[in-house]
């Protein structure tokens, strides 16, 4: 089992229950791929270093969690196409 850091950047002009339902979908992805989620850390609202659909502000989310080398890739092909997510990234970490 390796260690994961999933970061999703979610869209500011929803609502703060869409925004909530947008989380609980990516931290189901996780689990139905067999991922134990550790720690969701939730950053607010931040300023975007650039304009992504003519956004400057957006919702930061780090999801920590354990699972094998495939599961990574199993979540990042569904957030791909999940309205509301702006950016995502999956890094494993050092132990």
């Amino acid at each position: 089992m390796n260690k994961y850091e999933l970061a999703v950047v979610v869209s500011a002009k929803i609502e703060d229950d869409e925004r909530a339902q947008v989380i609980e979908k990516v931290k189901a992805l996780v689990e139905r791929f067999g991922g134990k989620i550790s720690d969701v850390d939730e950053w607010g609202k931040k300023r975007l270093a650039y304009e992504i659909q003519k956004m400057k502000e957006a919702y930061y989310y780090f999801i920590h969690f354990e699972s094998d080398a495939e599961t990574p890739g199993e979540i990042e092909q569904r957030i791909r196409i999940m309205d509301n997510v702006l950016r995502y990234l999956c890094v494993r970490q050092e132990a």
